[in-house]
């Protein structure tokens, strides 16, 4: 060996480290290439794919989940139009949790445009043609256009001057001069008597024309708003039993108002209250092929199906000897969860800080993942092992699906405008979740990293060639 080397020239060398250079250059743009094209890496794949099972190693690939029908994907595409904006069914109090947080941080955590849709709802829900003939009415119609917090609760304190029954008056105080929750439940509490009261009045006379109608539709939902947000300030109170039964007289006093999304709100107290057989219910009535979907309904399916088998789940284990049929069933329900809305599992596995969540979400966005785990952290952290087994496996969603934006299992393809809405609804500090924006695997890394290093020994062989040389003997 050491006359072979002796005998080496730098030429040898020089030749040595081009060549190696040109090799892994072409490894390197190989791998770019199937990246970019299948979403892959090729040498990972093949490692896992072929060299693992030589050296004793199961292929732990679960089959892709089944996709819907062709009618199915229809369906699912004319409930949920891209990018359309949906109010937070778990948006919290302004008074006594926004601004909280601005008052302990100085940031605000809602931006213009999502309390101008809040403005818009407010209009829409608590506003009719019928208001002048009340002059209570009519201040809080102005009321709610107002874009100063302290301009909106001067005028429906105005309101209550003129009408002590005004329950849209109680409703703007409760949301947000109130700076605790119990102050805003006493606020609710005034406003559902009065919202009672003016509901029994609509219901008697809403025959008689189409503005009475429209009045009637207006105190309904007031109703209906106030109820809910009772519920919610129960349930933060801790009455959780209280406030389920509440949700539940609601969702059975008004059905047709199912858009508002109040079983969203059941979902979360179930689950607080561990009552895991009536949240399966609950599941079965509203994870429908023809209802809009919602992160809330798909990760808790999944939730549901990983408490069967995460807390003896194993990956080790589950590689030698293949997944049984309810990891498989668990498998497919976190990979369909992570299909709907990709930015859900960071924020569970805490690899992504969370903000407070907007008055406004988009499904599917970013927006939606920090409502959804904002509340629903929590309950995963309970079962255990459920977020071990979300961790090993929901990346393999991403594999299944190259081109999300193209094709999808499940769902129509991944909507391409959420980056926009998103940054509107989340606040500026928050960094906004962009998918699809594929992480580059190790090996494009490695390979990169190694036609850098093997053509930089090539220049310096090139420069330097009696020094390189002493270096390789050496």
């Amino acid at each position: 060996v050491t006359v072979f080397l002796s005998t080496l020239t730098p030429k040898f060398y020089f030749a040595l480290t081009v060549t190696s250079s040109f090799i892994s250059g072409l490894i390197f743009v190989f791998e770019w290439w199937h990246f970019r094209k299948y979403g892959t890496s090729f040498i990972e794949q093949v490692s896992v794919s072929h060299l693992r099972p030589l050296i004793g190693g199961a292929e732990n690939s679960p089959p892709p989940p089944a996709a819907f029908s062709a009618g199915d994907n229809d369906t699912s595409r004319q409930n949920m139009p891209e990018c359309k904006v949906w109010r937070n069914p778990l948006n919290l109090f302004r008074g006594a949790e926004y601004s909280r947080y601005m008052w302990v941080t100085g940031k605000e955590p809602l931006t213009y445009y999502d309390m101008n849709l809040s403005a818009q709802d407010h209009q829409n829900f608590f506003t009719c043609d019928t208001d002048a003939l009340r002059p209570s009415d009519t201040v809080m119609q102005k009321a709610w256009r107002e874009r100063n917090p302290q301009a909106r609760i001067k005028a429906a304190y105005q309101a209550l001057e003129l009408n002590n029954d005004c329950a849209t008056a109680y409703v703007l105080l409760a949301e947000e001069e109130a700076t605790t929750i119990v102050d805003a439940e006493k606020y609710f509490k005034q406003a559902l008597k009065a919202g009672e009261m003016i509901y029994r009045k609509s219901q008697n006379c809403h025959s008689q024309s189409p503005q009475h109608e429209a009045q009637l539709r207006r105190d309904t939902n007031v109703l209906v708003y106030v109820k809910r947000r009772l519920a919610m300030c129960a349930r933060k109170l801790g009455r959780i039993r209280e406030a389920v039964k509440m949700m539940r007289d609601l969702m059975k006093e008004f059905p047709l108002l199912s858009m508002l999304n109040i079983h969203e709100n059941l979902l979360e107290a179930l689950l607080e209250l561990q009552a895991y057989a009536d949240v399966q219910a609950v599941l079965a009535k509203y994870d429908d092929i023809s209802l809009p979907k919602s992160a809330a309904i798909c990760y808790t399916a999944a939730l549901l199906k990983a408490r069967a088998v995460s807390e003896r789940f194993s990956p080790e284990t589950a590689s030698k000897r293949g997944l049984s049929t309810a990891e498989i069933n668990a498998v497919e329900a976190i990979h369909r969860a992570v299909e709907f809305n990709p930015h859900v599992p960071k924020y569970l596995l805490e690899m992504k800080s969370l903000v407070l969540p907007p008055e406004h979400i988009l499904k599917r966005g970013d927006s939606e993942a920090v409502a959804y785990a904002f509340f629903h952290l929590q309950h995963w952290k309970r079962i255990e092992g459920a977020l071990n087994l979300l961790h090993c496996t929901w990346e393999g969603t991403f594999r299944m699906i190259p081109y999300p934006l193209e094709k999808g299992h499940l769902f129509y393809p991944y909507p391409s405008c959420t980056e926009t809405a998103d940054r509107e609804l989340l606040p500026t500090f928050h960094e906004v979740s962009v998918y699809p924006q594929k992480e580059l695997p190790f090996f494009i890394h490695f390979t990169a990293g190694l036609c850098s290093f093997s053509a930089m020994l090539a220049l310096l062989t090139h420069q330097f060639p009696e020094l390189m040389v002493i270096f390789a003997k050496a």
